[in-house]
């Protein structure tokens, strides 16, 4: 009988899940691409301060504003550069305003 029972709540579970799901995104347009909304190139510049160059390695250590077309919030880290030379041009405490880009690899 216990059997019976267990197995029926779980067949019931399975079935009932479903309709947790629901359709609360129905009237969200999800075809508009966070990028498509800026109006401008500027907007995706960033304020930053130089803390750490390391041309060996090609990173770039950067206390910045946030990153808005990433989703990044203001913070220090470390970046790599597009190029070993492009690191070169660094020094420390330098300002400066760079866009960041997602990377799907190194």
């Amino acid at each position: 009988m216990k059997k019976l029972i267990v197995a029926a709540v779980a067949v019931a579970a399975i079935v009932a899940t479903p309709a947790f799901a629901g359709d609360d995104m129905a009237g969200m347009n999800m075809s508009i691409k966070p990028s498509a909304t800026k109006t401008s190139s500027n907007s995706a510049l960033t304020d930053a301060e130089v803390k750490k160059v390391d041309p060996a390695t090609g990173m770039v250590t950067l206390k910045h504003g946030a990153l808005e077309n990433v989703g990044m919030p203001p913070m220090t880290m470390a970046f790599k550069a597009k190029d070993a030379a492009m690191s070169s041009r660094f020094t420390r405490a330098t300002r400066s305003r760079f866009v960041s880009k997602a990377s799907t690899g190194r």
